[in-house]
């Protein structure tokens, strides 16, 4: 007698042992990628979520700082990754900028990564070294158009929140200065103090502890409301630049190919590390806002900041470093 089609339809499924139901996951220690040194304030912000993963899901969570390229070189490496546990962090240029930057990216952000969660921003801080006579914003943007080429600024990279702040101002005021790359704040505030670079648009938890010293002046905040932090530092609409708040922000990535479950897990548990009150205070003192999300939220995030900054790069002609 003939075997109903049915049956043979249902026969791989009877027949599969229970070694092929769904493993548990993580089954090995995560690896979370860094894509600028230790210190830096993406580091920061992953290693705060990466000591919380550590604790819940039952497995480390190894931070590994990858840097380079403005951090192109990390997120790509995030982006490639196909062991299934490997997650990370980046900043504004990687996740959003950099296609209208480098034609050869080797990545697509919108579609080999998986958005997980925005984790922080912060508002950035315009700041000179000591040395220089500029008291304010007005001063400084008016020395520059009057010495085109003579200063310089320092940045993470093309295509950076700093950098592309920096690059909004020059362009309202009409002035020109030399941009000078780094793989990360640190060297560049070193540089800062040195008296090697003039200037910076830095997220404030970079530079709080020079300006505090004198070692660095900030003259004036990207953000919409005044740094609790430097609440001496006027804002740029204060400072008479109005429509030209910015941010640097952080976000969580993973492959594309992350199963929406694990997405969906790890970005509940990323909102919960930002939750935990020592490590919200903690975060907060250093001049970070908290602004853990959805994966959803995220994704939408990158594409309205990409739309906004792209609209920048291609008017003013910017280009990636050589």
């Amino acid at each position: 007698m003939p075997i109903p089609r049915r049956v043979l339809l249902a026969a791989p499924a009877l027949l599969a042992p229970p070694a092929l139901a769904q493993a548990p996951w993580p089954d090995r220690p995560l690896r979370l990628v860094v894509p600028f040194p230790g210190g830096s304030t993406p580091d920061i912000a992953g290693r705060a979520v990466a000591a919380h993963y550590s604790q819940v899901l039952g497995q480390p969570c190894v931070v590994e700082n990858r840097a380079g390229a403005g951090g192109n070189i990390g997120t790509d490496a995030v982006a490639k990754a196909a062991d299934g546990h490997t997650i990370g962090v980046s900043i504004n240029g990687p996740l959003t900028t950099a296609p209208a930057l480098f034609p050869n990216l080797p990545y697509d952000p919108a579609r080999d990564l998986a958005p997980i969660s925005l984790l922080m921003r912060g508002g950035q801080l315009l700041v000179v070294r000591p040395d220089l006579p500029m008291r304010s914003l007005g001063e400084f943007l008016a020395a520059v158009k009057a010495s085109p080429g003579k200063y310089s600024f320092g940045s993470v990279g093309s295509g950076s929140g700093g950098h592309l702040a920096m690059m909004d101002l020059l362009a309202r005021a009409g002035g020109e200065m030399l941009h000078v790359p780094y793989r990360g704040f640190p060297p560049a505030v070193v540089d800062l103090i040195a008296g090697r670079i003039d200037a910076m648009v830095i997220i404030a938890a970079g530079i709080l502890p020079q300006l505090r010293e004198g070692q660095a002046r900030a003259l004036a905040a990207t953000a919409e409301a005044r740094i609790p932090q430097a609440p001496e530092v006027p804002t740029l609409a204060e400072a008479g630049i109005a429509d030209a708040a910015s941010y640097a922000w952080i976000g969580l990535i993973g492959p594309a190919s992350t199963p929406a479950e694990r997405v969906a897990r790890l970005s509940a548990e990323a909102q919960r590390a930002l939750a935990v009150p020592e490590a919200r205070r903690a975060l907060e003192a250093a001049g970070f806002e908290i602004m853990a999300s959805s994966p959803e939220g995220l994704r939408a995030f990158m594409a309205a900041e990409a739309e906004r900054w792209a609209s920048l790069i291609r008017r003013l002609g910017i280009r990636a470093e050589a």
